[in-house]
């Protein structure tokens, strides 16, 4: 059973191996609890096996003494601090830590003279490595393609949006996930059963498990759920706690939604995703997920009109209106109340026959538009509001579609006649679309019979 302790280094700037930092981090007052349960030896880091297990590129690094210039991504409480200083220290570098939220390129040349005076490797560990703008990044470069320093960055966003192509091209970028289940389990029990602070407190299973789940794969935010109910279970002192005990602290629980970086995009595109694939409970499920997660209802409801065009279309119209209308309920009512119509909405869609024709047709005709954006319009398509224009052609011979059988004009184009082939919107077989295609079908063989032809 896999878990991985993980928490943040903390603010400002701490020098030296990783075992004077650990116990000067030890030795701080009142420690959380997700600062001591960070792992001391690399045996003791356990998750991420795709990056440490046998046979893996850091454990084959390692045993050259050599790890190489990395980039950890991914998102909070999944290991990359702690791993990062626990390579070092079994490579036996020296590790320089800045946070990039504090630091600067003062700071960084501040490292490179650390290293060029003293005997060994040096690692800088770069906290929040994104947040480095271009100038502090390019100052990294030399001294990184020099070997002088070998940098270790931390990320929870997107490197190749984040970071420029200097730096990237000089490093290895390795993803970590989040924990599973059993693997943040495993986490809580072994706390529960190895921290003096949480000595004499026990959880019953099932709430063990919901703080597992409640942690959403952060193993420091399972750690912090879990030092809150031991002080709630003294305040009240308690010694045993069940599962409803965790209604008490549910009230604090920070948002885990990330309403800017890669996690809010990977989610809406989840819900797009389970819309497309006619799946109502996976829609209702990402729904729900970005609502209580915090995510602006109306920022769902644009989405989902969006969807109703790209993915419905006109296989079902309806699909359309009923979106607007779940918005504008939302709009009138507020949370949670309106809510209910975005739902609505979303099973809606999920269960509607799907057609990307329009959202395809639509795509090619702003590219033909492109490549022939210098064609004339016909003459007999022309606007003739004046004598002048008359007397130019404009609307001559123009055919009054109202005026013929069933309103349609056998052999007429509304093209210019240089793309007047082109045949942009096809149909699906699904929903109205079907019917359109037929429509379509039999225009086609009267445009084909007929005697007048526009462009012959």
């Amino acid at each position: 059973m896999e878990q991985d302790q993980l928490f943040s280094s903390g603010d400002g700037k701490v020098s030296g191996d990783v075992a004077s930092f650990a116990t000067q981090f030890s030795s701080s007052i009142n420690q959380p609890l997700a600062a001591r349960m960070r792992p001391k030896e690399l045996s003791h880091y356990l998750g991420q096996k795709k990056l440490i297990g046998p046979g893996s590129m850091l454990l084959q690094s390692l045993e050259r003494g050599q790890i190489p210039s990395l980039v950890l991504w991914g998102p909070p409480g999944s290991g990359k601090t702690s791993l990062a200083l626990l390579l070092a220290e079994s490579a036996g570098y020296k590790c320089e830590l800045l946070s990039a939220v504090m630091a600067g390129v003062k700071d960084i040349r501040r490292v490179v003279e650390a290293a060029k005076q003293r005997q060994g490797k040096t690692l800088i560990f770069i906290d929040e490595v994104h947040r480095f703008n271009k100038s502090q990044q390019d100052a990294l470069l030399p001294h990184v393609e020099s070997g002088l320093l070998t940098l270790i960055g931390a990320t929870t966003e997107n490197p190749a949006f984040e970071l420029n192509n200097a730096l990237l091209s000089r490093t290895q970028v390795l993803v970590l996930e989040p924990h599973g289940q059993e693997s943040l389990i495993a986490l809580v029990n072994h706390a529960i059963a190895s921290d003096n602070e949480l000595a004499g407190i026990s959880l019953e299973a099932k709430l063990v498990e919901k703080v597992a789940q409640s942690a959403n794969g952060d193993a420091r935010r399972a750690l912090n759920l879990l030092e809150w109910l031991a002080q709630d279970a003294r305040a009240k002192n308690k010694q045993e706690l069940l599962v409803e005990d965790f209604d008490d602290i549910a009230s604090f629980q920070p948002t885990v939604f990330d309403k800017q970086g890669d996690n809010f995009y990977d989610q809406i595109s989840a819900l797009h995703k389970a819309v497309r694939g006619s799946s109502s409970d996976g829609a209702l499920y990402w729904l729900a997920r970005m609502l209580e997660g915090g995510c602006d209802p109306n920022y769902v409801a644009r989405r989902l009109v969006r969807m109703a065009s790209e993915d419905i279309g006109l296989a079902d119209p309806r699909a359309l209106q009923i979106c607007l209308d779940s918005w504008d309920m939302y709009r009138r009512l507020g949370s949670p109340e309106g809510e209910l119509g975005l739902a609505q909405a979303v099973v809606y869609l999920a269960v509607a026959p799907k057609s990307n024709a329009v959202y395809k047709a639509f795509n090619q005709a702003r590219l033909l538009a492109r490549e022939h954006g210098a064609e004339p319009v016909p003459e007999h398509m022309r606007n003739a509001p004046t004598q002048l224009a008359k007397s130019l052609g404009h609307g001559e011979d123009y055919r009054y579609a109202h005026n013929y059988e069933d309103g349609f004009v056998a052999g007429e184009s509304y093209m210019p006649e240089e793309i007047a082939n082109v045949d942009l919107y096809q149909p699906t077989p699904r929903g109205l679309e079907a019917k359109i295609q037929q429509r379509l079908k039999e225009w086609a063989q009267l445009n084909a019979n007929s005697d007048f032809q526009r462009y012959s």
